[in-house]
């Protein structure tokens, strides 16, 4: 297995070129022709081995479903359609061909979903495996949901349930459906990927404003500790004004109030935000 085999073997396992991309896999850069009057929307993910996975608990087609879902979620936060990605790939020296094949499997199979396409990428090798993700998606003009559109009296909800072993959890559905609808009817919104306590935190800081939550929908064979703190739930968090309807499956958990900014409150109580945190020690 060379470098330049092992593009063109990736290079063929793509069966859908969008003609928006008019170089990809195999150029110095990718060329992507935006159509007019959109805005596109760039986000990158590292997926790192024992830190984000244990191989041990994931298939290599979980692998690389995950890596593209987790840049795929925050595109869904921001209420856009996702055009292509670019994914930098490490690989450990256990990973031979038919592991490559399966990854790039997973990761095509959930990018033909969503009508994705491979624009590139780098290849490298390490000591574990390493996944960079980048996903470019887009928003007509001026309508990109952002964090900083909270106001008191807003409600809060999530898209679904919370609560996840983020070490089982191998396939996330990216909510890109969802926060279409969230277009010009959310007033704030974010991804939930490191647990409702920090990331609601973040909201709020972002938008000024402090948030008093009542209730949390917790996932069944979860617990209220995972569904607050847990991360790897990969849905919703926004905001809308109080009357709104909100898409059918949202779920209300509290209410935007005037107060410190960032502050989070769970039964008139303060909620730490204690989700997951890289550098926190």
């Amino acid at each position: 297995m060379n470098e330049l085999g092992l593009v063109a073997r990736i290079g063929r396992k793509q069966h859908r070129r969008d003609p928006r991309l008019i170089a990809g896999i195999g150029d110095d850069c990718a060329i992507w022709r935006p159509a007019p009057g959109e805005d596109l929307l760039f986000t990158t993910d590292f997926l790192i081995e024992d830190v984000h996975f244990k191989r041990g608990l994931y298939s290599a087609a979980d692998i690389g479903h995950k890596a593209l879902a987790r840049g795929l979620s925050d595109i869904a936060a921001m209420g856009g359609d996702a055009r292509f990605c670019l994914l930098s790939l490490a690989l450990a020296p256990s990973c031979d061909a038919g592991w490559v094949d399966r990854f790039y499997g997973g990761l095509l199979k959930l990018a033909a979903r969503f009508g994705v396409s491979l624009a590139g990428g780098d290849l490298s090798h390490a000591d574990r495996v390493l996944c960079d993700i980048v996903v470019c998606g887009a928003a007509p003009r001026g309508k990109a949901l952002r964090r900083d559109g909270a106001r008191a009296g807003d409600a809060i909800y999530v898209s679904g349930r919370l609560g996840r072993d983020w070490r089982q959890y191998r396939r996330p559905a990216p909510r890109i459906d969802f926060g279409l609808k969230l277009r010009g009817r959310a007033t704030a919104c974010m991804d939930l990927s490191d647990g409702v306590s920090l990331d609601l935190h973040r909201l709020a800081l972002a938008s000024g404003v402090a948030a008093s939550l009542d209730s949390i929908p917790v996932r069944r064979g979860a617990t209220l500790e995972q569904a607050l703190h847990g991360g790897e739930d990969y849905e919703l968090l926004f905001t809308m004004r109080a009357g709104a309807t909100p898409p059918r499956g949202a779920i209300r958990i509290g209410a935007i109030i005037e107060g410190q900014p960032g502050l989070v409150l769970l039964n008139g109580e303060p909620l730490p935000p204690r989700g997951y945190d890289h550098f926190r020690k």
